[in-house]
């Protein structure tokens, strides 16, 4: 199992983003998934978090300015990010908790998508 972040970008403050998390592998269902981000010299933070029957969870940072969905068909997550700041520049990465068949769940980790905010 494999999971592509895309999507990232430079993009001016208050500009909007759409990532994608894809997952491809011998898939029998994705549990939960989740974006995370990391900026150079700050811990990891939990961007957003989206449950198997699709319930949302939002980082308190970016909090009112993101929506984080699934696309099951397509095993793939997307996370849009609106009204963008400078302060959002970071790596964005995504997570999801994966059963394979004949598998227990385990924890996939995609490698990231820089975001820039910048004028």
């Amino acid at each position: 199992v494999q999971l592509q972040a895309s999507g990232g970008g430079l993009v001016q403050p208050g500009g909007s983003l759409r990532l994608s998390c894809a997952a491809s592998g011998s898939i029998f269902s994705i549990n939960y998934a989740a974006w995370y981000r990391q900026a150079p010299g700050k811990q990891r933070e939990l961007v957003a978090h989206i449950t198997r029957g699709g319930s949302a969870n939002y980082g308190d940072s970016m909090k009112g300015r993101l929506t984080i969905s699934r696309d099951d068909a397509k095993n793939t997550v997307y996370l849009q990010m609106n009204s963008l700041k400078p302060e959002d520049t970071a790596v964005y990465l995504c997570t999801a908790g994966i059963i394979q068949f004949g598998s227990d769940e385990r924890a996939y980790w995609g490698q990231g998508t820089q975001v820039t905010v910048s004028s």
